[in-house]
């Protein structure tokens, strides 16, 4: 597969477990890298490649995926099989663990690949919009993560405003309506950072470079908009 990847690729170089397609028992493995597409993985059993399979890696304790994977390549280095694996279906649920594992175990790349990059903005910008919402709408500025499932790159932003059912926020590339997105809110609460699902609603230019995109949310977060509020 192509190496020039969209998603950040969680540099783990850990052992780990997995549990091969028809076998009850687990066998040790090495985990490179992974994200939430797919994963380089040393083991010393046999795959076939182009291949569809389903397996379970344990990364931790409290980190269990269940998986089904495309084995793209394969290549031996010093008598160890090295996959590259293509994770062709994988559920929120396991994006999620991911996501935390990653979090909780490796906080330093988070900081360096996520967050550290995103221009401090405490202004609003643009022109104002129609105001005639079912929610209201509350000024906050904190880093936004989020993916285009369209895609499946991933770009950084700055919130602008949010509401229960939506949200606004400034980034450095253009998104169309209707494009599809994940997304990652970094509320300073030092909790973790609220994850939702919405739909690009409109985009206008504020700047060369710089766009101000609003998000209408899938379902209301009223959860997570008491969270945002605590820190407002």
């Amino acid at each position: 597969m192509s190496e020039r990847r969209n998603f950040v690729r969680w540099q783990l170089n850990r052992e780990a477990r997995v549990q091969l397609p028809g076998e009850e028992d687990c066998i040790d493995c090495h985990i490179k890298d992974i994200n939430y597409k797919g994963a380089q993985v040393s083991l010393t059993r046999e795959l076939k490649k182009d291949k569809y399979i389903t397996l379970n890696i344990t990364l931790s304790e409290d980190c269990i995926l269940k998986l089904e994977v495309w084995v793209a390549w394969h290549k031996t280095i010093d008598g160890h099989n090295i996959y590259g694996l293509y994770f062709s279906r994988i559920k929120d649920f396991d994006k999620e663990q991911i996501y935390r594992f990653i979090r909780k175990y490796y906080p330093e790349q988070v900081r360096e690949k996520w967050w550290g990059g995103i221009r401090e903005e405490t202004k609003r910008g643009g022109e104002a919009m129609d105001d005639r919402r079912i929610f209201e709408r509350f000024a906050v500025s904190f880093p936004v993560n989020f993916l285009n499932l369209n895609n499946d790159k991933e770009g950084l932003a700055q919130s602008q405003d949010v509401s229960a059912k939506g949200v606004s926020f400034t980034a450095e590339q253009e998104l169309l309506a209707k494009t599809p997105l994940e997304l990652w809110l970094q509320i300073p609460d030092h909790a973790e950072p609220l994850y939702t699902r919405g739909e690009v609603a409109w985009s206008k230019m504020v700047e060369p470079d710089k766009y101000k995109i609003g998000v209408n949310l899938e379902k209301a977060d009223l959860m997570g908009l008491s969270r945002i509020l605590r820190v407002v």
